[in-house]
């Protein structure tokens, strides 16, 4: 869709009621009328795109979209999209609740995370859709429970042992 075409009607309406008038009158239409270029090229894309959405929600089955394709707006009607759209998501698995603790009692730990790696707990557990808590209890009776784990802990369990890693 060429919206010059438009731009030029509107140009050359301006212009023949300014045509009338003293050369200064002409001349400041005419740099009326380039000024506000940008803003009716604008005012255009946005009625196509709302056109678009109109002429969408009458249709089953397709989607029809405005893309700028080299300074030009362009309709593009996808039928693919519009199956994506209509087809349910599928529901996240329920989150396996974390094992309880053998003796059964809580104990609070306060716990410093450098902002950037809090703030990829907070989204993992997000993902997880459990609470930041429930996501790092579950991680860390991962990390001991695995066969295998190595860390730098001696003695019994709960007791001067020590792991150093990344908990993912």
């Amino acid at each position: 869709m060429d919206v010059n075409t438009y731009l030029g009607s509107l140009r050359q309406a301006l212009a023949n009621a300014a045509s009338t008038s003293t050369p200064e009158v002409q001349d400041a239409a005419d740099r009326l009328a380039q000024s506000l270029e940008p803003a009716l090229r604008l005012a255009l894309m946005e009625l196509a795109a709302d056109l678009a959405a109109e002429v969408t929600s009458r249709l089953d089955g397709a989607v029809v979209e405005v893309r700028l394709r080299g300074g030009s707006p362009e309709l593009v009607v996808d039928q693919q999209a519009a199956t994506e759209q209509l087809a349910p998501p599928t529901p996240p698995e329920p989150p396996v609740p974390p094992a309880e603790p053998e003796d059964a009692s809580l104990t609070r730990v306060t716990l410093r995370l450098p902002e950037s790696l809090k703030a990829r707990v907070e989204e993992a557990a997000a993902t997880d859709g459990v609470s930041i808590n429930s996501w790092l209890v579950r991680a860390v009776q991962k990390i001991l429970t695995s066969p295998g784990t190595t860390s730098t802990a001696t003695g019994p369990a709960g007791v001067g042992r020590r792991m150093t890693g990344w908990v993912r």
